[in-house]
Order: structure tokens, then C-alpha cells, then sequence
């Protein structure tokens, strides 16, 4: 088995003094020279370890003033389900909801926006072929805690009261009830979660650290004749949110 990267152990022994209270919330680290002297390694060995706390919610850096140890910050609980959006309304705010929370969204639509390569190939349409794309900031009281970006074909929607996601008498109910307006049944849809860090534009967007780890989760709803009828992307702070799956399971 390969030795453990210096960076990795010295996070956890930065975890394990803060699990022992040695370093309490709001406290401040000693210097990364200090620390990599009693550690034995170089400052960039400490930057690292800090910075892999920080994107997890461990540690927190202020600018100009060092690194500290973050205050703790509830999770919010994030419930994957096909099944609880077809029970009508939105399943964030459901979510937010069972928190005691406020769920709200932000959002902005670009109608005939041409599909790159990857949006046409999970689509299932020609690349360049039009779509409608829908940019989402998820709130829970007010505070950002996940973003979306959805691509639907233009051609499935247009000349109806859906072709806007957010506008019309059928705005924010989500995919499933909006297709079921014009005839089209949702009857699965498929996600591929996968880690990664926030890019700078997503961490303004969120109010975390730059390379805060997330969850990036690309979801396709397929018709029950096999058609994609939507696209997204959502991104997911593993340091602001929990994410549960419910798999349905037949008697």
C-alpha cells in the first residue's frame, strides 16, 4: 500500500488537534511556518493540508489575517428522488421545509441557445440544434447552497405555455409536471454524481472557498419512449450540503 501524501497526514493531524478541542472555533492556527517546522515539512506541504480543511469546512482563511478554525455549520439535507417531484411542487423546497428553512431560487433563462457537443450528445440531438438554457441559484433563507444549469431542446417546447422553465402559469413546478402539460411522460431520469472543486465563478456564486469540494451531479429525465427532454448540470458544496438518494423499492 502507497504511503500516505505528506499533505494528507498533516491534515489529519490538524483534524485530530481540533477533534481534541486543543483548537476551538474562532481560534487561529499558528503560522505554516511554525507548523511545518513542528512537522517537519515544507510551508507548501502545510498550505495544501489547509486548504484540503478548508474546502471541507474544517478550517476557514481570512484574508490578510491567517487561517482558523471554522465555526460549525449545520449541513442542509438534499433529498435525490423522481419520486418527489412527481408528488407536485418543488422537492427543494420540500427539502428546505423539513429543515425549518426557506427555500427560494434565482434563475435565468436564454431561449435558442445552440447545444455544445456534450449538452447535444446527453440530449440526444444534433450539436448546434437549439435549446433552452436555464441558470439556477438554490437559497435556503436567503443563502446560497447549490447552483443548476438545465438545457432543454428548444424543439420540444416551442409554441407552448412550458417553453420557459420559470415563466408562464406553469412556472417552477418542475420537469416532470411541466412535460405532463404537453403530453410528454417522465418516466425516469438518470444521475451521474462525481467529486470535484468549485470553479472560481461557482465558489463567488455560492460564498465558499475557492476549490471547495463539491458534488457535481449530471441528471438527463428521459420520456417513456426513450427521448431526453432535459439536461443539467448541478453542483452541490459538500461543506453546505448533504446529499441522501431514495431508491424506491418494490414489495
Amino acid at each position: 500500500m502507497p504511503d500516505q501524501p505528506p499533505y494528507l497526514r498533516v491534515a489529519d493531524l490538524l483534524r485530530a488537534r481540533i477533534a481534541s478541542n486543543e483548537w476551538t472555533p474562532g481560534d487561529r492556527l499558528p503560522s505554516r511556518a511554525e507548523l511545518g517546522q513542528e512537522y517537519g515539512v515544507g510551508e507548501n506541504v502545510i498550505r495544501r493540508a489547509q486548504e484540503m480543511l478548508i474546502s471541507v469546512g474544517v478550517l476557514e482563511g481570512r484574508a490578510g489575517s491567517g487561517t482558523y478554525v471554522a465555526e460549525p455549520r449545520e449541513r442542509l439535507r438534499i433529498v435525490r428522488s423522481l419520486y418527489r417531484e412527481q408528488a407536485g411542487g418543488s422537492p427543494f423546497a420540500a427539502d428546505m421545509a423539513a429543515l425549518g428553512r426557506r427555500g427560494t431560487w434565482e434563475s435565468r433563462t436564454e431561449a435558442k441557445v445552440p447545444a455544445p457537443a456534450d449538452i447535444a450528445t446527453r440530449l440526444g440531438i444534433a450539436e448546434g440544434e437549439l435549446c433552452v438554457r436555464t441558470a439556477y441559484e438554490f437559497l435556503a433563507d436567503g443563502k446560497p447552497v447549490q447552483l443548476s444549469t438545465s438545457w432543454e431542446p428548444y424543439a420540444l417546447t416551442a409554441g407552448t405555455l412550458v417553453v420557459l422553465p420559470e415563466a408562464g402559469p406553469h412556472a417552477g413546478v418542475g420537469v416532470v409536471r411541466r412535460m405532463a402539460e404537453i403530453g410528454v411522460t417522465v418516466t425516469r431520469a438518470v444521475e451521474r454524481p462525481e467529486p470535484r472543486a468549485v470553479t472560481p465563478e461557482e465558489a463567488t456564486l455560492l460564498g465558499v472557498q475557492r476549490g471547495t469540494l463539491a458534488t457535481h451531479i449530471q441528471r438527463t429525465y428521459y420520456a417513456e419512449d426513450g427521448r431526453a427532454v432535459e439536461t443539467a448540470d448541478v453542483v452541490v458544496p459538500s461543506s453546505v450540503c448533504e446529499i441522501v438518494y431514495e431508491v424506491p423499492v418494490s414489495p
